[in-house]
């Protein structure tokens, strides 16, 4: 790929563009100041009593001190502080009177829930319309895209007036579903009049988009996109997402033959409900069919895709962070050729930074929609330690605090992040994803983080021993000492050193701490231990946590560390072997 527009991090800000970040900082902050002064939340939240008092008499408009009353007087927030006032949207029958304006100015377009990531319950957040839309960072421009996003949702919140006349409804969803929902004006009452359309530059009805079983919404994208010789891109949520479908081709490549020859839709587990939309869009193409009958499925050999899709140039999905042990076995597939795009780095509350350069995966720039804020981790934090873009410094680890359009609030962000410089043109700091921060695995005598366990993998993860596809980890307390236990899915076969894993993984952990060493050699702590589960766990899992939120198994993470005993009993059972 051309380096031409290339973004070099430099490592230290000019006068110069720190005075531009400064006053673009100030802008965006004083906007969200102005337009959620007056909601129910920044009337009334005990967060924002101080700042209130300190402004009552002040032009929030033109007074140059309400930003500084914000930075000084407003402390970092947890969901613990938001949830009183978004509660009032659970309320049945749901009043407009008492939710209209409550966290930013009308109606939420959207209520998406958190993935739950470290197993808890899913928050849920109000998300309202957004004037300028989220925009990807650089890419490359395609015009066939295999769009594999979920469109479904819960039953809707119906906001009514005190006549009983209903004058909202808004739909329970995850985060990407309403974002693509609200920038395209797709509402959940016009659903109905593309069920069975093919959106231009798109290869799938609509309706795809409403199977919440995940073998079977992987399959149909599969067929669809497997039937168009002209896709040039593939969109998906997650790198993982992309291995899971492609272990379902390997399943099911005959009977997908067989659909394309034929022009049918398979038998696959809970389509009927759209079966009728399908069916109109699938044509037979024996030409097809044979081409693809003579390539072989997708593990049969490296660069599949290529000569599946002769004009496919793009994969975007989120591939960092823990997703990047999948990426490897994603490249085999993609071949050497075709970009794999990382085009942000988000989570359910907020944006936070887009791709730095198209094609790499791990390194971003903050995002100017809102506010980003920065807790140093190096120390005691207290709200009058948020730190501001420029006051950052390359090389050090730091929590982002989150203000937006969807309320005057500056929200603790569970993840770390490293700044490694700033963006020449503007100024942002730019960073790569470093681990989350309640992801982590606390034993008596070390505290292990999401980036040593991923260190770890990396260490066993070869060739010679075992590539590791996805992993999971918990503590392994089945006999004692205690220790540091990983399921691991692995892709093809052994190898002769296999049995140096367990002591790989232990070095490497080592590396990370001497703690684990000297708790080694006083039998406090044993051998990490690895299980490896049998094909298909994780996606298996994916399935069943979307099935069972009906957020969407698209939108499913698998968690670096397990912490619900019930989940962990449940993979346990799918272990096939232990090293």
């Amino acid at each position: 790929m051309s380096t031409v527009n290339t973004v070099h991090p430099i490592s230290a800000l000019t006068p110069e563009l720190a005075a531009v970040l400064k006053e673009d900082t100030d802008r965006r902050l004083r906007n969200l100041i102005v337009a959620n002064i007056n909601t129910r939340y920044a009337r009334s939240s005990s967060q924002l009593s101080d700042f209130r008092l300190a402004i009552e008499d002040k032009d929030v408009q033109n007074d140059g001190s309400v930003l500084s009353d914000f930075r000084r007087l407003v402390p970092p927030t947890d969901y613990e502080s938001y949830r009183p006032f978004f509660e009032k949207f659970n309320s049945r029958p749901c009043r407009s009177s008492e939710v209209e304006n409550m966290l930013a100015p009308g109606f939420p377009t959207h209520i998406p829930l958190s993935s739950a990531t470290s197993g808890k319950k899913s928050k849920q957040f109000a998300k309202y319309f957004r004037p300028q839309p989220y925009l990807p960072g650089p890419s490359l421009r395609v015009r066939v895209t295999s769009l594999m996003n979920t469109f479904a949702y819960r039953d809707p919140v119906d906001v009514v007036a005190d006549t009983g006349e209903v004058v909202a409804r808004i739909p329970v969803c995850n985060e990407s579903t309403g974002v693509m929902r609200a920038q395209n004006n797709w509402s959940i009452e016009t659903d109905e009049t593309r069920m069975g359309s093919i959106l231009p530059g798109h290869v799938a009805p609509w309706a795809t988009g409403f199977i919440l079983h995940h073998r079977s919404f992987l399959l149909i994208h599969a067929l669809f996109t497997l039937a168009n010789t002209s896709v040039e891109g593939i969109t998906l949520t997650f790198v993982v997402t992309f291995m899971d479908m492609m272990f379902r081709i390997e399943e099911e490549w005959s009977t997908l033959i067989s659909s394309i020859r034929n022009g049918t839709i398979p038998d696959f587990e809970q389509i009927d409900h759209v079966r009728a939309y399908l069916e109109p869009n699938m044509h037979a193409d024996p030409q097809r069919a044979d081409e693809l009958q003579r390539i072989g499925p997708p593990l049969s050999s490296p660069g599949w895709a290529q000569r599946v899709w002769p004009n496919l140039k793009l994969l975007t999905c989120v591939c960092s962070g823990t997703f990047a042990t999948a990426l490897p076995q994603a490249r085999t597939v993609l071949g050497p050729s075709i970009v794999i795009h990382n085009p942000w780095y988000a989570c359910t509350e907020c944006l936070i930074g887009r791709n730095l350069n198209c094609g790499d995966t791990e390194t971003f720039v903050v995002a100017a929609d809102d506010l980003i804020e920065f807790l140093d981790m190096t120390g005691e934090q207290t709200h009058g330690d948020v730190l501001q873009a420029w006051d950052l410094q390359s090389g050090k680890l730091y929590q982002p605090v989150s203000t937006t359009h969807d309320g005057l609030w500056r929200y603790l962000i569970d993840d770390v992040v490293q700044v490694i410089g700033f963006d020449p043109r503007n100024g942002l700091p730019v960073f790569r994803y470093s681990r989350r921060k309640n992801l982590e695995i606390r034993l008596p005598h070390a505290l292990i983080t999401e980036a040593d366990l991923l260190s770890v993998i990396c260490a066993f993860s070869r060739e010679d021993i075992v590539e590791v596809q996805e992993f999971t980890t918990v503590v392994d307390e089945r006999r004692f000492p205690p220790t540091l236990g990983f399921f691991v899915s692995i892709t093809g076969n052994m190898g002769p050193n296999v049995k140096l894993a367990r002591q790989k993984a232990f070095a490497a952990l080592v590396a990370t701490s001497d703690e684990h060493q000297i708790a080694f050699d006083t039998e406090e702590f044993g051998l990490p231990t690895i299980r490896i589960v049998k094909p298909g766990t994780f996606a298996d899992y994916r399935r069943w946590r979307g099935e069972s939120t009906k957020i969407g198994a698209g939108q499913m993470k698998l968690p670096a560390v397990l912490t619900d005993p019930k989940v962990q009993e449940w993979m346990a059972e799918r272990v096939m072997m232990e090293l």
